[in-house]
């Protein structure tokens, strides 16, 4: 998922000592590290089913680390040792299983891909255990909601809670992760350069036309001088439709039933929303089921990923998953493949119990000015410049009667969305 393979690369960033997660085994990586990190989960849910590869590299010189997609691998999903799907490449690096693809309870589902030069790569075999029901969830607004702080001193937010029944004919092991649904007025950021719903036609100094080509993206005239309106400058567009922002957890939280087998599991937090802005927002939470090898991977992952900072406090490193080179099983792999059920229940949010200020308000220049700003401040630490209605005299960017300022289509896709969520309000 998004945020275990955000978490692992920024936890690679700063390590040179990853462990494994069942056997640690100390591996000391120097300033050439070149390590192979995979991320998939295969569920039982209708929805996109992604395996992301990428290499996580050191600069020779700086030690300074960087991630690069791994493209043109060829990535397949086997079932029962029997069935193999085939997954084709979406984007650089993230691989797409069949949209009528969708996991089994009880099957096996193991990973294997092979790279461009031919190194082949496979995981453990991961049996799809069942999850339960999520029965009941709330939210409840706290000033102490998230740990860590974001940006490392606001910690307000809203808590959320669940009631579930936790099977008792098997040992379960959970895990939640989340998605935060927020209305956003802002669709598109072009840096020296504006947005242009067609091709534009002609130069910086002359003008633009517009060309009969759909284009829908940031244009950047070329030869722009210091003294043009455009240079070194960001402008931002607003959405054409209703769209909202998709922000990803950015925890793990985990639970083992070895002492409530069985029983009635309640008020048990499993998301923190952080108070981005005042408009109301909506969480769906997604409860997956894990295997035990998984649970033991992710229990680790996010000891040393969340629970740092103090004397006491192991050293964070980056876990060895279950993928390995065929051919070299000493080579360092990181992430982990795996097959959950998983049980997913929105809760909307209407934020009107809120207290203090929202992450979008700033200290000095107080609330932002224009429409959706909390909400862009919150997220890009800046408020909106809009292009602004074109005036006599200026830079106008067009010279013939294309309307300015445009507005912009509600994407990327895997970060915004109009297509409203189910439990949002007419």
């Amino acid at each position: 998922m998004r945020l275990t393979f955000t978490l692992i690369l920024g936890c690679l960033a700063v390590l040179f000592l990853p462990l494994a997660c069942v056997d640690p085994e100390d591996l000391t990586l120097r300033g050439t590290v070149d390590i192979l990190v995979v991320d998939g989960t295969v569920t039982n849910l209708a929805e996109p089913q992604i395996i992301r590869l990428n290499r996580s590299q050191a600069d020779r010189l700086t030690g300074r680390f960087g991630s690069l997609p791994i493209t043109k691998a060829r990535v397949e999903v086997v079932m029962d040792s029997l069935i193999v799907t085939p997954a084709h490449e979406t984007t650089k690096g993230n691989y797409q299983l069949p949209a009528d693809f969708k996991g089994q309870i009880g099957h096996a589902y193991q990973l294997r891909l092979t790279l461009s030069d031919g190194t082949h790569y496979e995981s453990t075999q991961q049996v799809m255990p069942p999850t339960a029901r999520i029965d009941k969830i709330r939210a409840q607004f706290s000033l102490k909601s998230l740990s860590p702080p974001v940006r490392g001193y606001y910690t307000s937010g809203h808590d959320v809670f669940i009631e579930l029944q936790d099977p008792a004919d098997q040992r379960n092991y959970y895990r939640w992760d989340w998605t935060d649904y927020e209305p956003q007025y802002w669709c598109r950021s072009c840096k020296q350069g504006f947005y242009s719903v067609y091709n534009p036609i002609g130069n910086i100094v002359a003008g633009f036309r517009s060309g009969p080509d759909l284009y829908e993206d940031c244009y950047s005239p070329s030869g722009i001088d210091p003294g043009n309106p455009l240079y070194g400058s960001t402008l931002d567009y607003p959405c054409r439709t209703q769209c909202w922002e998709l922000v990803p957890s950015y925890t793990v939280a985990l639970f083992d039933d070895q002492y409530a087998n069985g029983g009635l599991i309640s008020n048990l937090k499993v998301a923190a929303i952080p108070f981005y802005q005042h408009s109301p927002c909506l969480a769906s939470v997604r409860q997956s089921s894990l295997t035990p090898d998984a649970y033991r991977y992710f229990k680790l992952f996010a000891d040393q990923t969340q629970n740092t900072g103090g004397l006491a406090d192991t050293p964070p490193t980056a876990p060895i998953g279950n993928v390995h080179n065929v051919a070299n099983a000493k080579e360092v792999v990181v992430g982990y493949f795996t097959a959950s059920g998983v049980f997913s229940k929105n809760i909307y949010i209407d934020r009107k119990d809120y207290q203090g200020v929202p992450l979008g308000y700033d200290p000095i220049t107080g609330y932002p000015q224009q429409p959706g700003g909390e909400l862009f401040l919150a997220l890009y630490g800046r408020s909106p410049n809009g292009e602004g209605s074109p005036r006599p005299g200026s830079n106008n960017f067009f010279i013939d009667d294309t309307p300015r300022p445009p507005t912009a289509v509600c994407a990327p896709l895997d970060q915004r969305t109009s297509f409203k969520p189910e439990g949002w309000p007419n």
